[in-house]
């Protein structure tokens, strides 16, 4: 085994496996010890990026040192090319959503315009990529812009919104009927065949280019067109191409201009703001910014600029077909020669790349990294007051308890009983760590008859969450279960039922040594004693607790109401409760005497009650 492996943390077979990795270029997916991918990376050489996370006394960050922790197997896919390596890398990620892949991660989602692969193709939005031979466009950062581009394409090219099944044999035999789109001159009629095949993805293919920025073009070809149809003397028709032409000039106006050479470029700006890093992207057609995309790096200390860029380039590209002929860069990214050989294989052509010193073109980027300035201490500014407004515990509680967002609201349910009679369960809230007491709720167990924690816990569980979702309420960010893996599991399996199981985050807590159980985890996490956390969580157990003991002593002593003193003939539930309110308990009205009881209630009462609890003597 070579020296410089560091194996502490490994078993001798993984590390075995790993010096055993072939020199060559392909998928690294890292899994823990319940199998699940944990990360997935690329690399040109295998065996030395893998062996590079386990080198002594490399310095590592707090991700990447988390993620060592966790690693129990690696698996690798071999490829012929890097450029292999990188589809396939973003392909899996995709699919898997590892857990430690988030690098160059955006802090929101963005839609893409979506061409559907059909003999008659639709345009619309989506956020969901489907991988059917669909073409995607985008994405679009600013909504109000991409409703403007899709209002002026179907109002152009006046392509179909319907989902009917359009074939050229379906048409031919008469399907389908035109719809009201048709008569308020929104589409142009293909399901009865008033428009052809090929004009019809004519008009596509021009919407596309629009959807790429290249509007010159589309208003040169709708003016040739406009210009022969009036040598025609084909007056009307060239009137609604003049129309067509006005909306798309007047919408090429309003974009803004940033170069005078209407070149199509790509411009990648990068910053720091402390540990954040925010790499920006303008895309500019025609001379005009027509968009703009942003990622963040919220640790990047131990990450360059370089390998920012790199990343950036890699990501972007991987995301939008449209590839300029010249690319604007702050900075070189790390594999530079790859990257070019990569775009140029991609746009089966010739690909600049600049990283301008002087000049109007530097100009360009400097507004590029001022933007990406400003988004880098935006993000910064808003995380801070996230993070002021939640409580320091709640947000401890999800560090070590490894969750994927801050608890905010987390609800608990415990059960409580005596020798399986009066089996009743509680269910108490909290909202950014505090109770919130009008939202505690109660049961009385219905369907288990018998001393049987986890069939309770199923009930109450499923009766709670069931509403929830039959009434569309809010579910919790964090449920905890009050006990050990037995109620757990009950309560998981509720979840999964319910198919809720990815939209919530379950623990149990058991009562003897304050351990805590999750899903998948082989052990139990223990939160150290004096940690805000480990408090927090005892808090809401205890609630829970004192809540269920509560509502079972309340119904307990109905019961002993209605069995005892309610027996007694004249006596009624009012004046039974007043009995015990006024004595404690029905153990201590057995033995007081007539003249006692008489004080308060009356000589009447007095005697039924005495002569109840003393039959045999009075015989």
């Amino acid at each position: 085994m070579p020296d410089e492996l560091y194996i502490s943390d490994l078993n001798m077979s993984l590390a075995e496996k790993i010096n055993s990795l072939p020199n060559s270029p392909g998928i690294y997916q890292f899994k823990n010890f319940s199998n699940k991918i944990i990360y997935i990376g690329k690399a040109k050489n295998l065996r030395t990026r893998v062996r590079s996370y386990f080198q002594k006394n490399k310095p590592q960050d707090a991700k990447t040192k988390a993620m060592l922790d966790k690693i129990a197997d690696v698996d690798v896919i071999l490829v012929d090319s890097e450029a292999e390596a990188l589809i396939l890398e973003d392909t899996l990620i995709k699919q898997h959503k590892p857990r430690y892949n988030v690098m160059l991660r955006d802090d929101k989602s963005y839609p893409y315009v979506r061409i559907t692969n059909e003999d008659f193709p639709r345009i619309f939005p989506t956020r969901k990529i489907v991988r059917d031979g669909s073409k995607y466009y985008g994405p679009f950062t600013e909504v109000r812009y991409l409703k403007q581009v899709l209002k002026l394409l179907r109002s152009i090219f006046m392509f179909r919104s319907c989902d009917l099944k359009l074939t050229e044999e379906s048409i031919a035999k008469k399907k389908f009927k035109i719809c009201l789109d048709y008569h308020i001159g929104k589409c142009n009629g293909p399901c009865e065949g008033l428009i052809n095949r090929d004009e019809y993805l004519t008009n596509i293919r021009l919407a596309i280019q629009v959807l790429n920025g290249k509007t010159k073009d589309v208003e040169r070809m709708l003016e040739e067109k406009m210009y022969r149809l009036s040598e025609e003397l084909k007056f009307e028709e060239a009137n609604l191409i003049k129309q067509k032409l006005n909306l798309l000039r007047e919408f090429d106006a309003k974009q803004k201009i940033v170069t005078s050479d209407l070149i199509d470029r790509d411009v990648f700006g990068l910053a720091k703001d402390g540990e954040t890093a925010c790499s920006l992207i303008f895309k500019i057609r025609d001379g005009k910014l027509i968009g703009k995309r942003h990622y963040i790096i919220t640790d990047s200390r131990s990450v360059s600029d370089e390998t920012i860029m790199q990343l950036t380039l890699e990501k972007w590209y991987l995301e939008n077909d449209f590839i300029p002929k010249e690319i604007y860069l702050s900075c070189e990214p790390e594999q530079f020669d790859y990257i070019i050989d990569w775009l140029e294989k991609r746009s089966k052509g010739k690909v600049h790349i600049f990283i301008p010193k002087s000049g109007e073109k530097k100009k360009l980027i400097d507004m590029t990294n001022t933007n990406a300035l400003f988004i880098a201490k935006e993000y910064n500014i808003a995380q801070f007051n996230k993070e002021k407004v939640i409580p320091h515990q709640v947000l401890s509680l999800q560090r070590d308890l490894r969750l994927k967002k801050p608890p905010i609201r987390i609800e608990c349910f415990d059960n409580s009983h005596i020798q399986g009679s009066e089996l009743v369960s509680s269910m108490i809230v909290f909202i950014n760590g505090k109770a919130k007491k009008s939202e505690y709720r109660k049961y009385k167990i219905e369907t288990v008859n018998r001393n049987d924690d986890f069939a309770a816990m199923r009930e109450v569980v499923f009766r709670r969450y069931k509403r929830q979702i039959d009434e569309k309420k809010e579910l919790p960010d964090l449920i905890v279960i009050d006990g050990g893996k037995g109620q757990l599991s009950a309560a998981l399996n509720v979840l999964i039922e319910l198919k809720i199981s990815d939209k919530v985050e379950i623990i149990g807590l058991a009562k003897r040594l304050e351990e805590v159980f999750k899903p998948d985890y082989p052990e139990t996490i223990i939160l150290p004693k004096t940690s805000s956390s480990l408090r927090l969580l005892q808090q809401i157990r205890d609630e829970a607790h004192r809540f269920a003991i509560t509502y079972h002593r309340h119904l307990r002593e109905k019961r002993t109401i209605q069995t005892e003193l309610t027996a007694i003939k004249g006596i009624g539930l009012k004046t039974a409760m007043r009995l015990l309110n006024e004595f404690g308990s029905v153990e201590i009205i057995k033995t007081l005497s007539k003249e006692r009881i008489a004080e308060n209630f009356g000589n009447a009462i007095a005697e039924k009650i005495f002569n109840f609890y003393h039959q045999e003597q009075l015989k």
